[in-house]
């Protein structure tokens, strides 16, 4: 088995503690061998976890590029999920037997991250249970994608492993429409649109290349069109069922709904950000920074209104100023069709700002893509990343962009303007440099492969929403008043993702109440607040990790600043905070102390 970078630090550590003490009747030196040992001991299970974790969910293996059990496609049904509560409750047991204080400090964050994936397991199943009501958890594009989608696999191991998983599709499907009970309206519409995206996967050209290729015997060729068409046939046979499903639910009202309640929502939020703060205090958090926020558009309005309107005099009221600021400045955007182009010429310049500055090292060996995103992964964010997992860590990392030629003319001019030219250069820090991208490539060099595989996303995107406000701080914009005017309004978006969530799933509100408070308060676009509305309805926590992360690492940088005071380097705490993994903040924190 390979050995990770800390378990050959642990080894060397072993061996030098062999050597010093050697006299095992010694008091003094007793509990030094039995922590040794514990953490010796740790190293192997958390080895073993890894592995047999794979084993049972090869559908993870593969997306983080394990490659072992990539023919490998698990039936969604009563049988599986047993078995996954099994899995969980015995690791969960094993993992107990630890003795928490013998462990590094390390190895006790990692113990802290297994515990807290097997407990949600555990939970999803047993009490969250959305295996029944959100049709969008069965898709088989992902897997496909990733298999086809490969620079380091030949054309005859991704033919073959396709061969091989085309077999499952039908009863995969099949076991999918007999676990749906009462779904969503609004998962049921998301798992149509993003199913038909399939057919973009499993394309008429893939079945030309397969039967021009050399790599499959003629049997092979016959059984793939066979097993291909079996395939279509069941996407297209679960697209019907979930279609008539959708007009049952519409016509009679059955439908569950979107909204999940405090009691779920509050462990919910315990098992996904992991923060130490109650979901209800992070929401009041928000509430307070959405006030000092606006009280800093407050400022730059007063100082950029004669600018823009020198015969024109400011409306008495705030929101009204600072609305009508902004709405007049997004119109400096790019053309519709030049918004993928603008995004990829971009990334460069970001690139060269960082290195310049010094902020954090880059890998010029791993690759961006920018691209339109898939039609399977389309309808439920604007802008995301795809990034390869530690074990296909040379593999490409896509920057997925909605193509906006598909958008009506109207919808195409809001996205414009609130993706104007001062927010489009946030959203690529965020995304990519060096926010996600970046990230992600450190992630992926980690000692620790357990904070890298179990990651946490508001890690992940607070990072990301850290390092906007960090680039404008150190220069990027030249400090120019407009940047930072559209910086916080921005900002303003990340807090009131966690109010709006927090007050769909547990207050209540209604789409109107939400949209107001996006376009009003945070001075979001129609098209954009309509779009997070959806977004809010199919998903619950996620929202809230951009704020909730971004909180914990810049109150981190903060204190170590003052703690170190001019011996502090914001370079060396980007890659010492980075280098610890995806762990949540909370653990970094106590490790970098």
């Amino acid at each position: 088995m390979k050995k990770t970078a800390l378990t050959m630090a642990v080894a060397a550590a072993l061996a030098l503690a062999g050597c010093t003490t050697t006299n095992t009747s010694s008091p003094s030196t007793a509990p030094v061998v039995a922590e040794a040992s514990q953490n010796q001991e740790f190293i192997a299970f958390s080895e073993q976890f890894i592995e047999d974790m794979w084993r049972q969910y090869p559908e993870y293996s593969l997306h983080v590029g394990y490659g072992k059990y990539d023919d490998v496609m698990t039936i969604p049904n009563n049988e599986s999920r047993a078995s996954n509560l099994a899995f969980s409750k015995t690791k969960l047991s094993q993992l107990r037997s630890f003795d928490l204080n013998s462990l590094s400090n390390n190895q006790k964050t990692d113990y802290y991250l297994i515990e807290n994936g097997l407990e949600k397991q555990i939970w999803e199943i047993e009490k969250f249970k959305s295996w029944q009501w959100n049709p969008s958890n069965y898709n088989i594009s992902y897997g496909f994608n990733t298999i086809l989608s490969s620079r380091f696999k030949s054309d005859e191991v991704k033919y073959k492993t396709v061969l091989e998983r085309l077999k499952y599709v039908p009863e995969f499907y099949k076991t999918a429409q007999d676990n749906i009970d009462t779904p969503t309206l609004e998962y049921t519409q998301l798992a149509i649109a993003q199913n038909q995206g399939a057919f973009a996967v499993l394309t008429d050209d893939l079945l030309d290349k397969v039967d021009a290729s050399d790599v499959l015997t003629a049997d092979e060729k016959a059984l793939f069109k066979t097993r291909f068409a079996n395939a279509k046939t069941a996407i297209s046979g679960y697209i019907s069922f979930l279609t008539k499903l959708e007009k049952d639910l519409t016509a009679n009202g059955n439908a569950r709904s979107f909204r999940i309640g405090e009691e779920l929502y509050e462990e919910k939020f315990a098992f996904d950000i992991q923060s130490g703060y109650t979901a209800k205090t992070m929401y009041e958090k928000a509430l307070a920074d959405k006030a000092r926020v606006t009280k800093e558009m407050v400022k730059l309005t007063d100082q950029l209104w004669p600018k823009y309107f020198p015969n024109t005099a400011r409306p008495a009221g705030d929101t009204q100023a600072i609305a009508k600021l902004i709405k007049h400045l997004s119109v400096n955007h790019v053309p519709k069709e030049k918004f993928v182009d603008e995004i990829k010429r971009q990334i460069p310049l970001l690139e060269k700002f960082v290195i310049e500055n010094d902020l954090i090292s880059l890998d010029p060996e791993k690759p961006l893509v920018v691209r339109e995103a898939p039609e399977f992964m389309r309808g439920f964010a604007m802008a995301s990343i795809s990034a390869p997992g530690p074990y296909g860590a040379k593999e490409n990392t896509y920057y997925n962009v909605e193509p906006l030629e598909l958008r009506t003319e109207e919808q195409a001019s809001s996205i414009l303007r609130e993706y104007n030219h001062w927010i489009l250069q946030i959203l690529n820090i965020h995304e990519a440099v060096p926010g996600h991208y970046t990230q992600l490539v450190y992630a992926n060099k980690s000692p620790s492969i357990i904070k890298t595989i179990l990651r946490n996303g508001a890690m992940i995107e607070g990072w990301a929403v850290y390092t906007e406000r960090m680039m404008l701080e150190e220069g990027y914009g030249n400090h120019e008043p407009e940047m930072w005017l559209m910086y916080y309004k921005w900002n303003l978006r990340v807090i009131c993702n966690t109010i709006l969530d927090y007050a769909i799933q547990v207050k209540g509100i209604s789409r109107d109440e939400g949209l107001d408070l996006l376009m009003n308060g945070a001075f979001q676009e129609r098209a954009e607040a309509e779009g997070k509305w959806r977004r809010a309805t199919l998903s619950q926590v996620q929202l809230t990790s951009y704020y909730s992360g971004y909180r914990e690492i810049y109150d981190l940088r903060e204190k170590q600043k003052e703690k170190l005071g001019k011996d502090f380097n914001l370079k060396a705490f980007h890659e010492e905070f980075l280098s610890y993994g995806s762990a949540p903040v909370k653990y970094i924190n106590q490790l970098m102390q």
